[in-house]
């Protein structure tokens, strides 16, 4: 519980909507086993009513094994607790108690072997639940029937089986689907820590010697400026002549970076999805495509796969690639029961791939409808979510000098450094003189 807490906790404070986000809910507790104790107000009702001898005996045994009880089953659900010796002892006094009242007094008494149980199948896990379960079983059904017959040892020995099997059952699945979830968290966090460190080091690597230059130069030129102004005015074209060179390389870098081959992106997509257990089907059929048709849509299954890690909860996505003489068409279809977008929202048009949610995938839609083709976001007819994009195999597509929008978790380049890249270039005669070409909404 504390850690759920923690968890959200931490959520608020990066910004996320615990509303929205996935919500597998507050982990199980010791509250989840009390109501059966409801199985011993038999017990009870007898020492209350006087129906039982020496009830002193009786009222501080049912004491002592409630406080045992509650005891055990709350330590129960934290592993290093579950596992120390003090819980071992506790649910071995557990046993005794229990066995001394059930020989003791019988009846309504002997109840008290499937409460046992429960302690005992959410206590002791792993290899030696069955064994321990076996004996359990058996010495209850022995207990039983020494004291009120075979008809009855039946019964107790079949519900001691059942409740100690069936809880350490779905304990042990409940955290066993904790424990991934919390390891495919990780696994994403990893991915996108790993990604933003690979290409913060490409742009430090590209920028520091140049960055290095302009400062020297620029000291430089201040130093000459006072005495010597053809010589400050030469240092400060070699700034140009440097800061032109690194604005190049930046594009470079940013465009090689974002326009990768379709191959490229499925590749990558097949490697995301192993390490996030989904397990990719890659289908491709068709003519060659163009580079730039190859680029809309290499982006278009990073961010569906992306989605697919992130929000879909699924275990199985398939990437099917289709291209006949005119046209080319990308299907990304996963099986899992999330939104398979961050956020839901409106749509983005008919001719933009009307139902798209996401700012993420409302960007990629219009860039396709810019290119003449169409983008759909939705849940599948059989469960799941499928995007859909369609485009031209032919025609000038416009691909470069946009931003893409990006989902948190894919370690793509962030725009910032696209935008510098166009918004701060030199103008030269050429660019200064020739209309711009007029650049699609992102």
């Amino acid at each position: 519980m504390r850690r759920f807490r923690a968890g959200r906790r931490a959520a608020r404070c990066a910004g996320a909507d615990p509303s929205t986000a996935e919500r597998p809910g507050p982990p199980p507790t010791g509250f989840t086993l009390l109501p059966w104790l409801l199985l011993g107000m038999g017990s009870l009702s007898n020492v209350i009513k006087g129906e039982t001898p020496n009830p002193w005996v009786g009222g501080l045994g049912l004491l002592a094994f409630n406080s045992l009880y509650v005891y055990v089953t709350f330590r129960a659900f934290d592993r290093a607790r579950r596992e120390s010796a003090s819980t071992r002892v506790a649910l071995g006094l557990l046993g005794l108690v229990t066995t001394g009242l059930a020989l003791g007094y019988g009846g309504n008494w002997l109840m008290f072997f499937p409460l046992l149980g429960l302690a005992t199948g959410a206590t002791v896990r792993g290899p030696w639940l069955g064994r321990v379960g076996l004996l359990l079983t058996l010495y209850a059904g022995a207990a039983t029937w020494l004291r009120d017959g075979w008809d009855d040892a039946s019964g107790i020995a079949y519900a001691t089986f059942l409740s100690s099997m069936v809880t350490a059952a779905i304990l042990g699945l409940s955290e066993a689907v904790r424990e991934l979830r919390a390891a495919r968290e990780e696994l994403a966090r990893r991915a996108v820590a790993e990604e933003r460190l690979r290409f913060s080091r490409d742009l430090h690597d590209l920028l520091g010697h140049t960055l290095s230059v302009v400062v020297v130069k620029s000291e430089a030129a201040r130093r000459l400026a006072p005495r010597d102004l053809d010589a400050a005015l030469a240092q400060v074209s070699d700034i140009e002549s440097v800061g032109r060179q690194a604005l190049t390389e930046i594009r470079e870098a940013v465009t090689g970076y974002r326009e990768g081959s379709l191959a490229t992106e499925l590749a990558r997509a097949r490697s995301a999805l192993s390490a996030a257990s989904v397990e990719p089907v890659v289908r491709q059929t068709g003519a060659p495509l163009s580079p730039r048709t190859e680029a809309l849509l290499g982006w278009v299954v990073r961010e569906a796969v992306t989605n697919v890690v992130r929000h879909s909860r699924a275990d199985r996505c398939e990437i099917t690639v289709e291209a006949t003489a005119e046209r080319v068409r990308l299907t990304v279809t996963d099986n899992g029961t999330g939104s398979g977008v961050p956020s839901a929202g409106a749509g983005v048009g008919a001719g933009a791939g009307a139902g798209v949610g996401g700012t993420g995938l409302k960007g990629l839609a219009e860039r396709l409808a810019a290119a003449g083709g169409s983008l759909t976001a939705g849940p599948a007819p059989r469960g799941g979510f499928t995007v859909t994009a369609d485009l031209p195999v032919s025609g000038d597509l416009p691909v470069s000098g946009v931003q893409l929008a990006t989902v948190a978790g894919t370690g793509a380049a962030t725009t910032a450094a696209d935008t510098a890249a166009a918004d701060t270039a030199p103008a030269d005669t050429a660019a200064a003189t020739a209309p711009r070409a007029p650049r699609p909404p992102s």
